[in-house]
């Protein structure tokens, strides 16, 4: 025998990417994606019911007992509150939910182990939970029209705020997905904080109509902005300032973007 036995071969390098993994950050996108559709009778049709049972309660039980609101009809003023509720809550819901699933069912490494950067799963996890959220409120916007007669009137609003919230929302459940260890932290989160500062966001009323200091206070909710900035595209006027709101929206993207970047660069709560 001249031939001597063959090394031990060493194991592949891993695959290194000089810009973006545009492979790896479209399947993340889709995974994200498909895994709401699948079950789409809970993630999208679901909101819209509930979407329409407040349109029920706040527009056609009290038809004629409720005078306009700052010169709109009340169903007008109402609708685009509840589109940006659910575009909100159900942005929130997807990425939240997804980690904290992958997390106790022990199936983070999906993700991890794949070489995606920090950068590629905040951007392919706030994607996911922004399409849920876009993708309810079109659906929302379309099943409200019987009840409300909406009028786009800056088109650029409607879409920029819609937007601004699908993906604040979307980092911010990135953070509370991490954040918490066991599904009842969640929705403590949610409960708690979320659906508090929805609720107290002028989404059913004029602001100002609040007594001090909580009229005061809601100009700090950054949701009383987002749903002003996108209702003001369907009524032609705001009531609060929406060059406010389009930086306190911008700044609060890039904030929650560089939280989100930290958190999956240290792996906090993800590999500990």
């Amino acid at each position: 025998m001249t031939d001597a036995a063959p090394a031990a071969s060493a194991p592949p390098a891993p695959r290194r990417y000089d810009g973006i993994n545009w492979i790896g950050l479209r399947t993340l996108y889709l995974r994200e994606v498909r895994r709401f559709w699948k079950v789409g009778a809970q993630t999208v049709a679901a909101p819209v019911v509930t979407t329409l049972l407040y349109m029920l309660v706040f527009v056609v039980a009290v038809r004629g007992g409720r005078p306009p609101l700052d010169g709109t009809p009340f169903a007008e003023f109402v609708a685009p509150g509840l589109i940006v509720m659910a575009i909100l809550n159900n942005a929130f819901a997807n990425s939240s939910s997804s980690l904290i699933q992958a997390k106790i069912m022990g199936t983070s490494t999906d993700f991890l182990t794949p070489p995606l950067s920090p950068l590629e799963l905040t951007i392919g996890f706030s994607l996911g939970a922004a399409t849920r959220g876009i993708v309810v409120g079109l659906v929302t916007a379309v099943c409200v029209m019987p009840f409300a007669r909406l009028q786009i009137h800056d088109l650029f609003a409607v879409i920029g705020f819609a937007l601004a919230a699908s993906l604040i929302m979307g980092m911010a459940g990135v953070l509370a997905g991490l954040w918490s260890e066991k599904f009842d932290q969640l929705a403590a989160v949610q409960n708690f904080v979320v659906m508090p500062m929805t609720f107290l966001s002028g989404a059913f009323y004029l602001v100002e109509n609040l007594p001090e200091p909580f009229a005061t206070l809601s100009h700090y909710n950054p949701f009383f902005y987002l749903i002003d900035g996108f209702r003001s595209g369907f009524i032609g006027h705001a009531e609060g300032s929406l060059a406010v709101g389009a930086g306190m929206s911008a700044a609060l993207i890039v904030a929650l973007g560089l939280a989100n970047w930290l958190v999956f660069r240290s792996g906090w709560r993800l590999k500990s």
